[in-house]
């Protein structure tokens, strides 16, 4: 369906549009959610300067969880981004937003963590989990993962009680003594395990469950800019080609991005987010998304994730992959010699 919106606005002949002094950078407004894995990119990008040689001004704006950043979009408040699997599947039913690409697995990433006194007696008898509480934030992909390592124990959402609450609410009241488990994402993962004594129980992985997360942008802007559209997704993928031959930088440049939204953490756990969390380059994307020999990859996901979100209730019905997962920007980067380049960090 995408496919023919994009073809629809006769794209010109690809070609990465030199960066040169005498054109002043394309505006664009880029979203994200601070102190998180997948959004290092976005930092590594203006610390390099690759946004201006790619002809782009980014102008960012942030948010604590992916509900309010959905919302944001109706307002038109920003462009592009990245954001969690499970609000991209709700921005794409109630505002069209796409995702033209994968930032991540981050199913080790998404947990439910338990205080170290309780983990024994939980893991010998998860029944014991009947009528108690855990807190986490609702249509996310923290809950995801929680829905599903339940699942994986014969529990089902009916036999506890969720707490709503935001990442960092759940920080406070899980180190207060509340709650029997916590469903957090990293960084978020480590601060309990420092804080409270916490231990992962069971994650994403374990359950089951691949939790992605989403490169994202408004379906308008893209067919009104496309070459815009495909200039972001190279910064992004030449970030992440250029993390995956800097290890030591990188982990240096997390730390300093990670403190701007207030996380402090030692190097070990900034290690564990490189180990635990894998990274697509450009060909990996490709493949990912391709629908050559039917269903892709990436669309199998994203089905499991529009299931989650109806059993929920947060949605009657979930919208076909192929209405929102496009790979049309990611063809469009490939296509073009020096704009692929630029994507490979070459």
């Amino acid at each position: 369906m995408f496919r023919r919106l994009l073809l629809a606005a006769a794209l010109p002949a690809l070609a990465l549009h030199a960066p040169a002094a005498a054109q002043a950078p394309a505006p664009i407004k880029v979203s994200y959610q601070p102190s998180l894995y997948w959004a290092v990119p976005f930092f590594i990008a203006s610390e390099k300067g690759w946004w201006r040689e790619a002809g782009l001004a980014p102008e960012f704006s942030t948010f604590a969880a992916g509900a309010p950043q959905v919302a944001a979009l109706a307002a038109r408040a920003w462009d592009a981004g990245g954001t969690g699997s499970a609000p991209a599947v709700l921005g794409a039913q109630r505002f069209g937003m796409l995702t033209i690409g994968i930032t991540n697995d981050e199913s080790q990433g998404n947990a439910l963590v338990a205080r170290r006194a309780d983990v024994d007696r939980l893991r010998a008898n998860p029944q014991s989990l009947k009528g108690q509480q855990i807190l986490l934030t609702t249509n996310s992909t923290g809950e995801y993962a929680a829905v599903a390592c339940l699942q994986s124990w014969g529990l089902g959402r009916r036999d506890v009680t969720f707490v709503n609450l935001g990442q960092a609410q759940i920080i406070s009241a899980f180190s207060a003594g509340n709650g029997t488990l916590a469903g957090v994402w990293a960084p978020n993962i480590y601060t309990l395990q420092e804080r409270a004594q916490g231990v992962v129980i069971c994650d994403g992985k374990q359950a089951g469950a691949t939790v992605p997360g989403a490169i994202v942008a408004r379906a308008d802007w893209v067919r009104e800019n496309p070459d815009r559209a495909a200039a972001f997704l190279a910064v992004y993928l030449r970030s992440v080609a250029w993390q995956k031959a800097n290890r030591d930088e990188t982990i240096a440049l997390m730390r300093r991005f990670y403190a701007q939204g207030g996380v402090t953490l030692d190097d070990r756990y900034l290690a564990t987010e490189i180990d635990t969390r894998p990274t697509f380059t450009l060909d990996e994307q490709l493949r990912l998304l391709s629908r050559a020999d039917g269903a892709s990859t990436a669309d199998k996901w994203f089905v499991s994730l529009g299931e989650y979100l109806v059993s929920t209730g947060t949605l009657q019905q979930a919208p076909a992959p192929d209405s929102f997962i496009t790979d049309e920007v990611l063809k469009r980067v490939a296509a073009d010699p020096r704009l692929r380049a630029f994507a490979n960090n070459q």
